[in-house]
């Protein structure tokens, strides 16, 4: 088991691989992130199940500085890595990427207050039969040809996705860290992000990503 701290925010699911970029402004946070950086503490960034306290409406960024937001209760599989403090602001907000590295699996409730920390272990794939192995580079390759073709034509931004994913180090990546990698670039409604989050088959990932980039 592990101890990592836990920020709950809705329709924010993480992959392995990718990297989270996060501004913190809440006081509770704030003493989160500084004691994730001090101890070296993973940080999860959690999709949420559900709300246990509505905030109080904040009139200005004086009042959000110094007053907690909305309570959730964190789904119990989530993307969890390391904090890299990138800026603090002169009122005390911090601008950091999470370096989102393992998924893991909450088990007990550690401490509430002032933030959230849990007992985890790593959440694991189940390894795929060779057929299916051999299969995933396949459906690696249709997500990559479908993602090209619905980027090409459009603005810069999309293209340059398009680019990246022919690319030698995409080319090259293989099936079980391109299945997470590729929600760096690609995203849909939260729940489903979760039902991929928890999906142990990259086969399985694979084809469900495949499935809804079809629908698009």
């Amino acid at each position: 088991m592990e101890k990592i701290c836990v920020f709950p925010i809705p329709d924010c699911v993480t992959f392995p691989g990718n990297v989270f970029p996060l501004h913190v402004f809440e006081p509770r946070y704030r003493a989160m992130i500084q004691h994730c950086l001090e101890s070296g503490m993973k940080v999860a960034i959690a999709h949420t199940r559900k709300t246990i306290h509505e905030a109080r409406p904040n009139d200005n960024l004086v009042e959000a500085l110094n007053s907690n937001q909305s309570t959730y209760q964190p789904y119990d599989v989530v993307g969890a890595g390391t904090c890299e403090l990138l800026n603090t602001t002169d009122d005390g907000r911090l601008y950091l990427n999470v370096h989102i590295r393992d998924r893991y699996r909450l088990h007990a409730e550690v401490q509430r207050l002032p933030y959230l920390i849990y007992d985890a272990d790593v959440f694991a794939d189940e390894p795929d039969d060779d057929a299916l192995i051999s299969d995933n580079e396949v459906l690696k390759d249709k997500i990559i040809h479908r993602l090209a073709a619905l980027a090409r034509g459009r603005d810069v931004v999309h293209k340059d996705i398009a680019d990246l994913l022919e690319s030698p180090p995409w080319q090259s990546m293989s099936a079980a860290d391109f299945s997470f990698r590729i929600f760096g670039l690609v995203r849909f409604d939260g729940d489903l992000l979760q039902e991929l989050l928890e999906t142990t088959s990259v086969h399985e990932r694979l084809r469900f990503t495949l499935e809804l980039l079809n629908e698009v």
